[in-house]
């Protein structure tokens, strides 16, 4: 604490940090304790993981009516039911796949991998960027049921582990 004018004042960090601060390399401690940023991180992953659950089971109780609209169109499918069920089934298994990759990714950033953890914010990254594009190029808007959710999850996530606390835990065992 410092003296001011009016009493002791807390020392306060600058706004900005110098680069040479930024970028100097964490310690070699392999007795880190796990910091919260990364066990936050790991939960919203989870989170998109149930959302993602919900979503595909959302898809196979609504298949039919989905069908229904006459602006759906299965490209490479018989439009028999054998070849609409066959849909069914490439949908979800395509996103039971992407969901326990993810669901893999966020056990192992939990652990402490570095690359899943970048791995897990490049996929919100492009997540995001995706969200915006779909805005900006087609107009869609962004609703509560719709990509909101997934927005506020992907922005929160690269957040938690972008922090200095989640690179250091996820590069503590590095020596340099």
């Amino acid at each position: 604490m410092s003296a001011g004018a009016g009493g002791p004042t807390p020392n306060k960090r600058p706004a900005f940090e110098p680069a040479a601060r930024l970028l100097k390399p964490v310690a070699y401690d392999p007795e880190m304790r796990r910091p919260i940023s990364t066990v936050a991180g790991v939960v919203l992953v989870l989170l998109r993981v149930v959302a993602g659950v919900l979503v595909l089971v959302g898809i196979a109780a609504g298949w039919s009516d989905m069908l229904a609209d006459p602006d759906t169109v299965l490209e490479g499918f018989d439009p028999t039911a054998e070849g609409e069920q066959a849909a069914l089934w490439f949908v979800l298994a395509t996103g039971a796949t992407v969901l326990l990759i993810d669901l893999l990714l966020a056990v192992l950033t939990y652990r402490g991998r570095n690359w899943s953890r970048v791995v897990l914010m490049l996929i919100a990254v492009v997540s995001i960027s995706s969200i915006f594009v779909a805005w900006w190029v087609q107009g869609q808007e962004i609703t509560l049921e719709g990509a909101f959710l997934s927005l506020s999850l992907d922005i929160l996530l690269l957040l938690a582990l972008s922090s200095r606390s989640a690179a250091a835990y996820a590069r503590r065992n590095e020596r340099r």
